[in-house]
């Protein structure tokens, strides 16, 4: 029961009329703070040099808060709901089933929305949702709000309404029609089965017209095979669950490959479990994230890469095709091949070679080994494109044959090699119309710019594979006033109704025996798995003519595209631009890889200058006619007389000045072929990286990342004997060597009652993706700073991945050569060894290594902070308190694991860092949950408490206890192949529990003691 009883201090309050009663609410310090007698006047203390830190010292945390709680905040004006919406409850998440398809990339997806704004971007684990959301998935929700988007129609770049837009589209029609002019739709691939009925019709309405499709990075090559066998346009599914030996042939397929998203299935063969995992045998000339995942990765050119397919499609079918094969690489293709045939339906093949006579070989060697992980059942519908398509296109239009060119998705005036004769047969239409998200290169220059919605506003549908069909729903109302490509086709049609309508419709012949809401609801529907009847093809044909190709003149350049940017759709975005990348560690920029040798050869340099920061020389590219300045990153890994050059850089329009950065490789892209003959020569001036890891190599450093060898993991299990893969690190006690974890300087407390949290990391599953990265700026507010800062080292990602490299041809090489040294000088010192191991080898082994903050149980941060600003709470997590740090940094100097970020700026609603936070559009983004950090105080990862609080309240709410592994951190929920596992230890059902007691586990930087809540998984290396 409540109380109305009234409390007061003094019989003059009971005065109403009191004055003085007034007066003293209205002054929290009844006398004026004395602050000119310690602080002096107002021009002295400006010149003062007296620190934050001598300030609270000689007036004391008393003084000091009083002096700022005088101060005035900020004033937040908020508009109350005048109809609250029934389905929108204040300070609870709702979250979406939807599907993300924008032409390159693609995800089954849960969106998070908070009041109505979409602020994450989490998986759908319905079951057959098999499409995990990359780095840049999770990043399109900031691409929602960009401020740069093309807000309304425009017609002769003024702004216009869609029915004058409507209007135009149609007179245009009629008069392509009355004077026999061709219509063209040039879309990028659709996946969509209404989009693309909804242009049949369009088609049939219009004869004179035709669809062409057209994919910025094409895997024609790939889909003429496919279509050649099996007589329709699709790329295989490939399930690497099912092999047990993978051999690939320039296909990166944990990176962008036809798509990616194999990961998932790859991951779940290179666990080892009861002494077995797959085999995984790499040949390619850049180092991409498969070959750094590999047991064995061969560095060799294109066209090496070539005849070693052709001599693999000998062992494999007993042909005898003559190969040209170089004696270097014979021995070690030789030995895939045969290790693939012993494999048989347990091995698989895949390849990235941009040439039709290859894929088709790849083809045939699956078939012959009856590859399980091959299969041609539900193909992926994600590439359609076709160059030769898109090549006549080009032709027509400088023919002046096409009057009315539509298109959506799409952006040649950028992607196209060859965007000058594009350009120039655009000019020549009667009208030119560009769907897009933004006043982008060829929105900018056509007569209409639609504006469309962001698929976060969207109604649309999908068959990513055959036999599955997924819905995109609206997470929000369109933020302008844009409209579906879809909705304005409908129009053109003469069909009434809106888009969603027709949806509904022609739903139903795809989702037999479910309800649109049930679909709806859950994002997608699983059929009838469709399978394509087996064909064949003139196989021996395709050998002999790839075995006729030559090595390119002067050097191979292997075009590719970056984890970060991937096609550059998302230029804009500043938490792609600021991702750094998984191999070299570089962000806000695209840069040639060199290798060694040629570096040394062309007097090319990278060089870690005095603050830190990275720098490298330039080269100049020559393809053809057309000449790039490029800056020059030396690559382990990279094979000897090629380059690499990443797309999807280098763009201008519809950008801010800050994500303008890089060169566009797409000019080099010709005939849409990613290997060119280029010649390089070295160029004037210096280039300044942000590069967030300047150390290359794990120099020696075990107890960082452990590993060993599956030979020796399963003789050493069968032993019980852990020690041999798994060595505790031990230290000196009373003269004896004791294992450092059971020697302890402090007192330890109960830790089983209650949850306590763990995170388990597994070094075989990470294949260093970034997802988690993405996933944690999302959900933790975490600033982007601008590529300056970054070269400071002042990034304020609250996750990183590092990535070593070993100096030895292994890292078994590396240790060994540690134990080896013989005192400080000499050819056996330490000295000059230590130097040594610092440069990696030309062809090194890769780890890739997440590290955020342990959450350590005895943590050092904790001990040295002076205002008690950084504690441990009994669920395990070391926690922050924002309001009470001062910013001494003491913590960060005392933390073993630098995994704090200091804030040196306000990084919100600040024009000197002008990326989302300092717009009002960018900042929907923001997660209410966590708040925006001011300058001046301390950062890092916090185990998501707002994610585990919320599961506790939850499950409380409901009158339950917490499922097992129903807890997640934002890492954990975006890693696709289960590297990370996250839960409560103190529940022995969650997953978490047994691998923090596995064989495998153990800590970062055991030996000193800070006993961590974060546990890694030793790496097994199936060698």
């Amino acid at each position: 029961m409540s109380s109305n009883k009234k409390y007061w201090k003094s019989v003059e309050e009971l005065n109403e009329n009191s004055s003085i009663v007034e007066t003293l609410k209205n002054n929290e310090f009844v006398e004026a703070i004395p602050t000119d007698e310690f602080l002096g006047d107002a021009a002295s203390l400006s010149s003062s040099s007296t620190t934050r830190r001598d300030f609270l010292k000689y007036v004391g945390f008393s003084t000091a808060a009083a002096t700022l709680a005088a101060c005035e905040g900020p004033v937040h004006k908020s508009i109350p709901y005048v109809v609250q919406p029934e389905q929108i409850i204040p300070g609870i998440a709702d979250f979406y089933a939807t599907t993300m398809f924008d032409g390159f990339d693609f995800a089954n997806l849960l969106v998070k929305t908070r009041e109505g704004r979409p602020i994450k971007i989490d998986n759908n684990k319905i079951e057959g949702a098999k499409f995990a959301a990359n780095a840049r998935v999770h990043a399109s929700v900031l691409s929602l709000y960009d401020s740069m988007r093309l807000k309304s129609p425009m017609i002769n770049q003024k702004n216009a309404n869609w029915t004058e837009v409507d209007a135009k589209i149609k007179s245009s029609l009629a008069d392509a029609k009355a004077k026999g002019g061709q219509v063209v739709l040039l879309t990028n691939t659709l996946a969509s089965p209404s989009t693309e009925k909804l242009i049949a019709d369009f088609l049939a309405k219009n004869p004179n017209s035709k669809h062409v499709i057209y994919d910025a990075v094409s895997e024609s090559a790939a889909l003429d095979a496919f279509e050649t066998v099996y007589g329709q346009r699709a790329l295989v599914d490939y399930d690497f669950s099912k092999a047990n030996t993978i051999v690939s042939i320039g296909a990166d397929f944990l990176g962008d490959w036809q798509g990616g998203s194999f990961d998932s299935g790859y991951a779940k063969g290179r666990i080892p479990q009861a002494g077995k995992m797959s085999k995984h045998i790499q040949f390619e000339a850049n180092m991409t994230l498969s070959g750094a995942a590999a047991d064995k990765r061969v560095a060799m050119s294109v066209a090496n890469q070539k005849q070693a397919l052709v001599k693999i499609y000998n062992v494999i079918t007993g042909s005898s095709i003559a190969s040209s094969l170089g004696k270097e690489f014979d021995t070690e293709v030789t030995k895939a091949a045969k290790q693939l045939q012993d494999a048989g339906s347990k091995g698989v093949l895949v390849s990235g070679i941009q040439d039709k006579n290859a894929q088709l070989l790849v083809i045939a060697i699956n078939q012959v080994l009856a590859s399980e992980a091959f299969s041609t059942t539900g193909a992926r519908q994600i590439r359609k494109g076709s160059n030769e398509k898109v090549a006549q296109l080009i032709a027509d239009l400088n023919a002046g044959t096409v009057h009315t060119l539509i298109m959506s998705g799409v952006n040649p005036v950028y992607t196209l090699a060859n965007s000058e004769a594009f350009i120039s047969g655009l000019k020549k239409t009667k009208l030119s119309v560009a769907f897009s998200l933004k006043e982008d290169e060829t929105a900018s220059i056509t007569t209409i710019a639609a504006a469309v919605p962001h698929y976060l506003e969207s109604w649309n549908d999908h068959s990513l594979t055959a036999g599955t069909y997924s819905l995109t729903q609206p997470t929000i109302r369109p933020l302008f006033n844009t409209k579906q490509f879809q909705d304005v086709l409908l129009s053109l049609n003469g069909a009434g109704g809106t888009f969603y309508d027709y949806l509904k419709v022609n739903s139903g012949a795809f989702v037999a025996g479910t309800s649109w809401n049930k679909v709806v609801h859950d994002g997608i529907f699983v059929g009838a798995a469709s399978t394509v009847s087996g064909g064949t093809a003139d196989y021996a044909s395709a050998a002999n003519a790839l075995s006729q190709a030559k090595p390119v003149a002067g050097f191979e350049l292997v075009l590719y595209t970056k984890t970060g940017l991937g096609d550059g759709q998302q230029a804009n975005n500043p938490w792609l631009q600021e991702f750094p990348d998984p191999i070299t560690r570089v962000s806000w920029d695209n840069y040639l890889t060199v290798s060694k040798a040629d570096a040394e050869e062309l007097k090319l340099g990278n060089e870690i200058v005095a603050n830190g920061g990275l720098n490298g020389s330039y080269a100049t590219v020559k393809v053809g006619k057309t000449e790039l300045k490029v800056p020059v990153i030396i690559q382990p890994g990279q094979a000897k007389g090629t380059v690499g050059l990443s797309l999807g850089y280098g763009r201008k329009a519809a950008l801010k000045e800050e994500m303008q950065v890089g060169v566009n490789a797409y000019v080099l892209y010709n005939n849409f072929d990613n290997v060119q003959a280029a010649q390089l020569v070295k160029a004037d001036g210096e280039h300044e990286f942000a590069s967030v890891q300047s150390q290359k190599t794990l120099m020696g450093r075990g107890d960082i990342v452990k590993e060993t060898t599956l030979a020796v993991y399963k003789e050493a299990s069968a032993k019980g004997d852990i020690k041999a893969f798994n060595a505790p690190p031990m230290v000196s006690l009373d003269h004896k060597e004791v294992e450092a974890t059971k020697v302890d300087l402090w007192e330890s407390f109960d830790r089983s009652v209650g949850h306590h949290f763990n995170l388990s990391i597994d070094l075989n599953a990470c294949t260093g993706c970034g997802a988690c990265v993405i996933a944690c700026h999302a959900e933790n507010n975490v600033p982007v700073v601008g590529k300056d800062e970054v070269r400071r080292s002042r990034d304020m990602h609250w996750l990183r991945i590092d990535r070593y490299y070993s100096s030895e041809d292994t890292f078994a090489g590396d240790n060994k050569k540690k134990e080896e040294f013989d005192g400080l000088t000499g050819d056996k010192g330490s000295l000059s060894g230590f130097g040594e191991m610092e440069d990696p080898s030309d062809n090194p082994q890769v780890v890739f290594q997440p590290v955020m903050c342990q959450h350590c149980n005895h943590a050092p941060c904790e001990t040295v902070c002076p205002v008690a600003a950084t504690s441990h709470g009994r669920q395990g997590q070391n926690q922050m308190a924002y309001n009470r740090c001062v910013g001494t940094r003491y913590c960060a100097n005392n933390c073993p694991y630098k995994v704090r970020r200091f804030n040196w700026f306000l990084y919100n609603n600040n024009d000197e860092f002008n990326f989302h936070m300092n717009d009002d559009l960018g900042r929907m983004v923001i997660n209410p949950d966590v708040n925006v950090r001011s300058r001046g105080v301390m950062e890092k990862c916090s185990l998501c408490i707002q994610m585990t609080q919320k599961t506790i309240l939850t499950a409380k709410r409901e009158g339950r206890e917490v499922k097992a592994d129903e807890f997640e951190t934002a890492c954990s929920a975006a890693c696709s192949s289960g590297a990370m596992i996250f839960g409560d230890v103190n529940n022995t059902e969650d997953a978490v529990t047994k691998l923090a007691a596995s064989d495998r586990s153990y800590h970062l930087l055991e030996h000193v003691g800070t006993k961590p809540n974060v546990v890694y998984q030793v790496k097994v290396r199936n060698v």
